[in-house]
């Protein structure tokens, strides 16, 4: 079975590489058949100079809806933090038709299916790196990654084939890759990071904010 949908790099709907996250989908279009329930695909133009990677869909957020980020919590931050500084316009309203539009600006998740209780497996996140893999090779114009958690971060190295030890994850480290790529590092935007201030949206802006201000010098 191809697991392509298409020479796009987005994995086919029926995705058959993880046994468990199958299972998870199936149960779930059982559950909700009004559901997307299958791998979430990105959302931007692949022209774009900024990826933001983030580590798999909410069970209710993107795997409801079918954008990333889409419909629960951690959107609201997300969304309207990348709308503050030009890389998003128009009104996040939690819906995949709000008409909201993403300007040089892609999201994509690390893990494309959503996995219980939000926490992949590894062999799942390996799985999946091939996906991010093509999201790279697609993107002629990228010139920074915004890697949200550890688990985004340790894919995006693995994708790129650079050893996790050479660049740790630490909130608000800006690595510079071999190939002249940039690595932003953030907390996730998740209801949890943010409600215990792990995450506030002061950190998230600055974060956002040096994003913006290298893309403009390039």
């Amino acid at each position: 079975m191809d697991i392509l949908a298409s020479d796009s790099g987005e994995p086919e709907r029926d995705c058959p590489l993880c046994p468990r996250l199958v299972a998870y989908r199936e149960g779930n279009r059982a559950a909700e058949p009004g559901w997307f329930n299958a791998p979430v695909p990105g959302f931007g133009g692949r022209d774009a100079r900024l990826l933001v990677v983030g580590l798999a869909p909410g069970l209710r957020g993107a795997n409801r809806t079918g954008r990333p980020f889409t419909g629960d919590y951690a959107g609201i931050l997300l969304y309207e933090t990348l709308r503050r500084f030009g890389f998003a316009e128009g009104t996040y309203d939690a819906r995949p038709d709000d008409g909201l539009q993403l300007r040089d600006c892609r999201i994509v998740n690390a893990v494309r299916c959503a996995p219980p209780v939000n926490l992949p497996q590894p062999a799942e996140i390996k799985a999946c790196n091939r996906f991010l893999v093509a999201e790279l090779k697609n993107m002629m114009r990228l010139e920074a990654v915004l890697a949200l958690g550890v688990v985004a971060h340790a894919a995006v190295l693995k994708a790129y084939g650079v050893p996790l030890a050479r660049f740790r994850f630490r909130h608000g480290a800006i690595h510079d890759l071999p190939d002249g790529l940039r690595l932003a590092n953030s907390y996730h935007v998740s209801r949890y990071n943010t409600s215990t201030r792990r995450l506030t949206s002061a950190m998230f802006e600055n974060i956002i904010e040096a994003l913006a201000k290298h893309l403009a010098r390039r």
